[in-house]
């Protein structure tokens, strides 16, 4: 059986689960996976351009069609995918729904960890699939959509399994009745609520993925999963993994299946109203977002844009808060959801031990370690990747054109590697706490704002409102005083907003970690939905209790 295989690896996720601790199952640094691992990786990524993705075990077919670009090469991938109509995709997603849902949830589970240990063995060339679908970094692109994807997806399938084994599968029931009794047998039986459709985004296309479509299957519903057209080939060699160990298993292979479209022929609203689709995951903008939450008789997870504060009261040294502050905000040039963008700074500056430095001060020493990452010849490339497509880079620019307040020009920034890189690096815009209409917009993509407020009680305010009224998936804030933390921390979680204090060196506010993080709390307009608490696994199935009359008891 493959729970005996793979029970050791469920209960340490699920202990890692409720301990909050450090956890990780797949090992982030590349040398863990053999000498050649990286080479063959690549080889076998060249291997699939220019052809069909014929990997996927999914049939009828009615064409096929591909439109990624290299964002470093700006080249086209020449990878085509099989388009399927929605209703085929749907009414092939049922066809083995039955089986899937009878299936024990032991052998579910250890079956999907099955497939993990199959999708590992293709981390390096789902890292550069990765990079050059989305624009991240090399090493961005194998830790994001390798090692940190599968242990989200771990941690989906270990919440799912406590979650589906809460309860006793039967138990006899008996009711005292003086001289007699009333026995009935109780049987306990999670149900899963149908279709799930999985709607990925261009730029973490596995990471904000694999949570929702192993929450999906853990649970016992068959997923189709939606890539960005801009996007596709890192998530379909995920799918193609997950149909093999559905097949050689015994399952159907298109209780996963993937639902590749382009952007002149969309399917996404199509998918998500077929009334025999019930579970949406969305990760992406705000608008569809928002539409995805108002389709009635549907259970939504989503995902959306968020305005993201840094607070900035005191600190122990701040040149080491800037340049966190720099690699944190130029990381992946912005397009990150939990990236800073509105930095609140009191017009009467910042404390440290020796003195206060200014408002100018604090601004000079952010905007010194930008410009220092940026035109850094070793990190400025790989950390800021590239821009994954040309309406963020044409946004980014519009910045530089329309605001008079530009306190450090953004500009292409040279990859020696990728001479036809599309870069930009971060545009550093001043303004004060009365300019709303500036503050409050998202900025994806490398513009950072530096907000002049009245005092720290200010800044806590605007970046409370901010969560409040647009959403916030991060807070980073600087203090070395308890009291001032201490209102901080509820006045922001009072927005369920969580924050992050004091972070120098190499830990950065972008990064949420499995089996310890919540990333997205559900509770404010950036998302309704976190991976991964017990919600996000236990409205994917109900409990049915059955009962049985026992007689002669």
């Amino acid at each position: 059986m493959l729970f005996e295989k793979y029970q050791s690896v469920i209960e340490d996720a699920q202990h890692a689960n409720q301990l909050r601790g450090f956890y990780s199952h797949y090992p982030e640094h590349p040398k863990a996976y053999g000498e050649d691992a990286m080479a063959k990786g690549e080889d076998a990524f060249k291997k699939l351009l220019n052809h069909p993705f014929e990997a996927l075990l999914q049939e009828e077919a009615t064409g096929w069609e591909g439109e990624e670009i290299s964002p470093y090469t700006l080249e086209n991938l020449g990878v085509t995918y099989p388009i399927l109509p929605v209703g085929t995709l749907v009414s092939q997603s049922i066809r083995g729904a039955g089986q899937w849902s009878d299936t024990p949830v032991q052998e579910r589970a250890a079956l999907l960890v099955e497939s993990l240990e199959k999708i590992k063995e293709r981390f390096f060339e789902i890292a550069y699939a990765t990079m050059h679908t989305t624009g991240q970094s090399f090493m961005m692109s194998f830790q994001a959509s390798g090692p940190h994807a599968a242990d989200r997806a771990l941690e989906a399938i270990a919440m799912g399994f406590q979650e589906l084994t809460r309860f006793p599968a039967e138990v006899n029931w008996t009711k005292p009745m003086g001289k007699s009794a009333i026995t009935l047998e109780k049987t306990f039986r999670p149900m899963p609520k149908g279709t799930g459709v999985v709607i990925g985004c261009s730029t973490f296309p596995v990471w904000n993925s694999m949570p929702g479509i192993y929450a999906d299957l853990v649970t016992g519903n068959p997923v189709i999963v939606k890539p960005h057209p801009g996007a596709v080939l890192p998530i379909a060699i995920v799918v193609a993994e997950i149909q093999k160990t559905l097949r050689e298993n015994g399952q159907d292979p298109h209780l996963c299946q993937l639902a590749a479209d382009t952007a002149g022929h969309l399917i996404a609203k199509k998918l998500c109203n077929h009334p025999l689709v019930k579970l949406i995951d969305y990760t992406g903008g705000t608008a569809f977002g928002n539409y995805v939450e108002s389709i009635p008789d549907k259970t939504v997870f989503t995902e959306k844009a968020g305005v993201n504060s840094v607070i900035l009261d005191s600190v122990e040294n701040m040149r080491d808060v800037a340049e966190n502050l720099a690699f944190s905000a130029c990381l992946y040039s912005g397009q990150m959801c939990t990236a800073p963008q509105n930095f609140f700074i009191p017009a009467s500056g910042v404390g440290t031990p020796q003195n206060n430095l200014s408002y100018e001060e604090v601004v000079a020493q952010i905007k010194e370690a930008v410009a220092a990452l940026v035109s850094n010849p070793k990190m400025g490339a790989g950390t800021l990747g590239a821009i994954q497509n040309e309406k963020t880079l044409e946004r980014a620019k519009a910045v530089t054109q329309e605001q008079t307040g530009i306190a450090l020009q953004g500009d292409a920034v040279p990859n020696a590697a990728f001479t036809h890189a599309r870069t930009f690096s971060p545009t550093l815009l001043e303004t004060d706490a009365a300019s709303h209409e500036l503050y409050e917009q998202e900025f994806f993509g490398p513009v950072i704002v530096l907000i002049r407020t009245k005092d720290t009680a200010e800044s806590v305010r605007l970046a409370k409102q901010m969560a409040e009224k647009h959403g916030a998936i991060t807070c980073a804030a600087y203090t070395t005083r308890p009291d001032v933390m201490a209102v901080i921390t509820r006045e922001m979680n009072a927005v369920f907003a969580p924050v992050t204090f004091n972070l120098t060196g190499y830990i950065w506010v972008n990064q949420h970690a499995a089996f310890s993080d919540f990333h997205v709390t559900g509770g404010n307009p950036a998302g309704n939905a976190g991976f991964t608490d017990p919600m996000f696994v236990v409205n994917r199935f109900v409990w049915v209790g059955n009962r049985i009359m026992k007689t002669g008891v």
